[in-house]
């Protein structure tokens, strides 16, 4: 496992849904709450791996990844705008001026940079949560190839250690804590 930080945050890139529906599953089955996990897609990503027409396969990951997509629930433009979305929606939110959808905390740290925030694109967001910039990058590249990015915070050192094999055994790649 990288650690390069001090930020608690652990993150993983997973290639595509099984990998990161997998992983966010474990997340949840060891007692982390829906709202302490963030996933980082791109839009392009959301609409190949859990599009609207895949609803009888429902998962929790999938709905999480839906829940700011409806119609008039894309954020863009101002903070007052971006701040009723979340409200509204809960803690996904897609952006469309970077073609992103995130959920989870992340979303919520999002939404309080105001649009000002949102002009440093992922890499702002990710390093404005704490995420050294060069980790920033990875993921933002690896997103814009299609790629999911999950990132919680461990109750504990165990359960780092645990996931970091979790996430290995599962695809997940550029681990870090």
């Amino acid at each position: 496992m990288n650690r390069t930080d001090d930020a608690g945050m652990m993150t993983a890139m997973f290639p595509d849904r099984a990998s990161a529906e997998t992983a966010y599953e474990e997340l949840r089955a060891r007692g982390y709450d829906k709202d302490d996990i963030n996933v980082v897609m791109s839009d392009d990503a959301r609409k190949r791996h859990f599009s609207d027409e895949d609803r009888e396969d429902t998962t929790e990951l999938g709905n999480k990844s839906l829940e700011g997509t409806g119609a008039g629930s894309a954020i863009g433009g101002t903070l007052g705008a971006i701040v009723g979305a979340v409200a509204a929606i809960g803690t996904s939110v897609a952006i469309p001026g970077l073609g992103l959808v995130v959920a989870g905390p992340l979303a919520a740290g999002l939404a309080g940079a105001g649009a000002g925030g949102l002009t440093g694109g992922l890499i702002g967001a990710l390093v404005g949560a704490g995420i050294p910039e060069e980790r920033a990058k990875v993921y933002e590249s690896g997103v814009k190839e299609g790629n999911i990015v999950l990132g919680f915070r461990p109750h504990n050192a165990e359960d780092a250690r645990y996931f970091e094999t979790h996430f290995q055994k599962n695809r997940g790649e550029h681990i870090y804590y």
